[in-house]
């Protein structure tokens, strides 16, 4: 199932008009009095961590309070995500959530919140795809050789997996592919551990993996975007090697809990577009392997259409391929 580019309804959403920025609660004059928390929904050190501590350092000159970071982890994200759903929509807890928790999640969790209606958008943050790591011990080249080995062994492989969306690109990929392997669940990070140390063959990861495959401890054979990145511009796409229906990219973004007065909203937005300006902030989020969304779709207006629409593309996906809630 070919999905629609996502790029076509962001530029429709940027075209929304703002959040007005006059206060019209008195109050909210005096936002921000005192720290705010941001629920990060992960253990310490992991990527998304990473990105809000960042952000976190910078936003807190603008609103000049600090910004507290809270890791609450579990469930793909999906605690941390309704501990936020459930905090007092006064501005003094904001969630930094993905894709994952704030989309996927809701096709395959019983979730306590609900993905599409309790939350308040603040801004989208940045864009990543996923890229194919591959053990280096596996006599393949580029991807069109790792299909035919794949095919000439089935069944002799095996794939980890963790979250939903990695979930859902390797059903995509063995559809695509017309290969058979075994799926192997993973908590967490496991499988990058695992992949560099030859227990498993093959990984959907993120591109902060690619330190290891430029050192040679694993492969990379191609990115699930739509065109070549920057950070990576010797692997390919799927869709440059034929096969265009494996594309895909996650994202980050910030919310608040649904009833969030609009005046404290279009502060945070204001902060966080700020901080994304800032050259240091960007340079890092760029060097992590992220994209940083171009400052005209950073809008409460396109993180709200960005949730809707990946909702309606991955929802039917999802439950045609009959992925389950993995045991956490």
């Amino acid at each position: 199932m070919k999905l629609p580019h996502r790029r076509q309804f962001l530029h429709l959403a940027a075209g929304v008009a703002a959040l007005p920025a006059v206060s019209r609660v008195a109050w909210a004059q005096s936002y921000p009095s005192r720290p705010i928390t941001m629920i990060v929904p992960s253990a310490p050190g992991a990527s998304i961590d990473t990105i809000g501590r960042i952000l976190a350092e910078r936003m807190r000159r603008s609103l000049a309070q600090p910004i507290i970071i809270e890791n609450i982890g579990g469930a793909d994200g999906s605690i941390g995500a309704g501990r936020a759903a459930r905090a007092k929509p006064d501005g003094y807890t904001i969630d930094l959530g993905y894709l994952g928790n704030h989309v996927l999640n809701g096709a395959v969790y019983s979730l306590q919140y609900d993905v599409l209606n309790d939350f308040a958008p603040i801004s989208p943050l940045v864009t990543f795809p996923d890229f194919l790591y591959v053990r280096r011990t596996i006599p393949a080249n580029d991807l069109n050789e790792l299909i035919a080995w794949l095919k000439a062994n089935p069944n002799r492989a095996s794939m980890g997996v963790t979250a939903v969306g990695p979930r859902l690109i390797n059903e995509w990929f063995r559809t695509e592919t017309g290969t058979r392997y075994t799926v192997v669940p993973y908590r967490g990070t496991g499988p990058a551990q695992d992949l560099a140390s030859g227990q498993i063959d093959l990984y959907f990861g993120t591109p902060d993996l690619l330190s290891l495959a430029r050192a040679g401890s694993i492969k990379v054979h191609a990115v699930t975007s739509e065109t070549r990145l920057a950070l990576a511009p010797e692997v390919p796409t799927f869709a440059e090697l034929g096969l265009p229906k494996i594309s895909w990219s996650a994202w980050y973004g910030l919310f608040a809990p649904k009833g969030t007065p609009k005046e404290v909203v279009t502060q945070l937005n204001a902060a966080a577009v700020e901080a994304l300006a800032d050259l240091a902030v960007r340079s890092r989020l760029i060097d992590l392997g992220f994209e940083i969304f171009p400052r005209e779709q950073q809008t409460p207006e396109v993180l709200g259409t960005l949730v809707k629409a990946d909702a309606q593309r991955t929802w039917p996906a999802i439950k045609a391929a009959g992925i389950k809630q993995i045991n956490r």
